[in-house]
């Protein structure tokens, strides 16, 4: 039976879906860090996106001189859209105060015939939330592999009005951006953001009208291999780190959602490779039988009380 479990720790809380193994929320001093749900998500709030981030363009790709269509879950685009395991239960394997720790064997099938063993840990402490994941092939040929998260981060009021009044910046430590076609397909190789509208470079900008639906790469690091991305408001910023596993960022500014959620939140959704990984090939992972592979990335918060 679907479950939601309740972490602590210090003035931090929070909750993990077994449906899905995804984030439901993410608290400091009862104020969300997160774009909260509680029975059913919207727009992949908090999911976790695996065997692949992002799409699969046409719904179909080739791998090791076969070809395997999945089934089209943006009809839109025409797309297979993040993955096979956010509608899965996910098996609790430890449960503390503090953290928990799912698991989920899948089975592979038509379209994605590669058997799969995932596990994810969520951590409080008092920096925040980390969320460690590994994946280990459990089947006899090489699979493909992607991965990526899908948490919004909020600063307690919707974007759209703090940006209105520039109160809402927003700090990407990336050198390129992935343009795109209109089905949000990569078009050609990354290109510098240099001068341009996606140059969100630290100390970051005003946030304004700007619109992203974009994959961001080239991300600077601190010593310890971290990428940060920062959204700061009027009392206090919310950043969203990740490490070397995840080479990718992407931003979705929710300009396509409807009424009060549109422009609320930003997606910031780690990923290990890019939109259309799958056909490109481009980052990636090709999991030997037996092999695995590790990933963390985690949400923090600062200058609650005072300016950011």
């Amino acid at each position: 039976m679907p479950e939601v479990l309740e972490l602590r720790h210090g003035d931090h809380r929070a909750t993990v879906h077994t449906t899905g193994a995804a984030l439901g929320s993410l608290t400091r001093e009862g104020r969300d860090l997160v774009w909260p749900y509680e029975r059913r998500p919207e727009a992949f709030q908090g999911q976790v996106l695996a065997p692949w981030p992002n799409r699969v363009g046409g719904a179909r790709y080739r791998f090791e001189g076969d070809e395997y269509r999945l089934a089209v879950t943006e009809p839109g685009t025409g797309a297979a859209l993040h993955g096979l395991v956010h509608d899965v239960v996910w098996e609790p394997l430890a449960v503390a105060g503090h953290e928990v720790r799912l698991g989920t064997d899948l089975r592979g099938g038509e379209g994605y015939p590669f058997p799969l063993r995932l596990e994810i840990g969520y951590r409080l402490d008092e920096a925040g939330l980390t969320v460690t994941t590994e994946a280990a092939n459990t089947g006899t040929d090489t699979a493909p592999f992607g991965l990526g998260f899908h948490p919004y981060l909020t600063l307690g009021a919707p974007l759209r009005d703090l940006a209105a009044r520039d109160a809402a910046h927003l700090s990407v430590p990336a050198r390129t951006y992935q343009p795109a076609d209109d089905r949000l397909l990569p078009v050609g190789d990354p290109v510098p953001v240099e001068g341009g509208v996606f140059d969100l470079r630290p100390p970051g900008r005003a946030m304004g009208g700007t619109v992203l639906d974009t994959a961001f790469t080239g991300l600077e690091r601190d010593g310890d291999g971290r990428a940060w991305v920062w959204l700061s408001g009027p009392d206090h910023r919310v950043g969203l780190w990740c490490d070397r596993s995840f080479g990718w960022l992407q931003l979705f500014s929710a300009d396509t959602l409807d009424g009060g959620d549109r422009r609320a939140h930003l997606a910031v959704e780690p990923m290990t490779c890019p939109p259309d990984a799958f056909n490109s090939g481009t980052g990636l992972i090709r999991l030997a039988p037996g092999e695995r592979t590790r990933h963390t990335f985690g949400i923090t918060s600062a200058g609650f009380g005072t300016p950011s």
